[in-house]
């Protein structure tokens, strides 16, 4: 996992630790579903055609979403039904400095830039303009494998191949960085070459990170903590790493 990467992994770590997965799956389908819909309706309902679509199913197959789910969400787009969903992107700090993004999708534009901006203040952070902090993340690609798909050497001769940029290997897996508009022929590529991926995402990588210590890593835990179990909310990113020493206090002590 690449250091730009810390952030994002390390809050996925901790929370794993805290034993909130089960809470976070009651939304994740949800959440795909809604996604799923959205892609459907901005191109062609057939995944091979619409590469929006095709990666949104396939992640839902990677969080092994039921079938009759991934359909139902295709139907919806297909039949008209279902609300109309505004993509909004919210930025701001949280505490210590931190630079927050968050990506929504909406039927309530009003309720969801109140929610947001009280989320914000409530956990030492305030949102800012559009743009207030984007200039501090690249848009890219991130397709991550299971330790099973093979050696870390295999793996990045396979992302090499394929027109990846990065491929970093540790004991919890692969992840590969390519550029945001390669991500739907290197995920293609790779999946001919080391099979199904378990997540295919257009993310926003943070081009450095900002250290915090566990007083600001605890409030920042549950500024993302809250955003992202907002129903409107589809994902959190954010520029910070901690050291191990802070990750093992934040683990234990909540």
């Amino acid at each position: 996992m690449t250091e730009d990467m810390a952030g994002h992994s390390q809050f996925k770590n901790i929370m794993h630790r805290k034993g909130r997965q089960d809470k976070v799956r009651s939304k994740l389908f949800s959440k795909l579903s809604k996604e799923i819909t959205v892609a459907a309706k901005s191109g062609m309902p057939d995944p091979d055609m619409n590469p929006r679509l095709r990666l949104a199913v396939q992640n839902a197959k990677s969080q092994s979403m039921p079938k009759d789910n991934i359909e139902r969400a295709i139907k919806k787009a297909v039949g008209g039904e279902g609300d109309a969903y505004d993509e909004i992107r919210y930025e701001g700090y949280g505490p210590g400095g931190v630079a927050v993004i968050v990506e929504t999708l909406t039927d309530n534009k009003n309720r969801t830039a109140s929610t947001v901006r009280s989320t914000f203040s409530k956990n030492g952070g305030a949102l800012g303009e559009t743009g207030s902090v984007g200039f501090m993340f690249d848009r890219v690609g991130e397709i991550s494998y299971d330790p099973e798909a093979g050696d870390a050497d295999s793996v990045m001769e396979a992302a090499i191949e394929a027109g990846a940029e990065d491929c970093e290997s540790d004991e919890n897996g692969h992840t590969i960085i390519c550029a945001f508009e390669d991500l739907n022929d290197v995920s293609t590529a790779l999946e001919k070459a080391l099979g199904e991926p378990k997540s295919v995402n257009p993310i926003w990588k943070p081009q450095n990170n900002v250290p915090v210590d566990a007083d600001k890593g605890a409030t920042l835990m549950k500024l993302i903590e809250t955003l992202e179990d907002d129903d409107d909310v589809q994902n959190v990113y954010a520029n910070f790493e901690m050291s191990d020493e802070v990750m093992a206090q934040l683990s234990a002590g909540e």
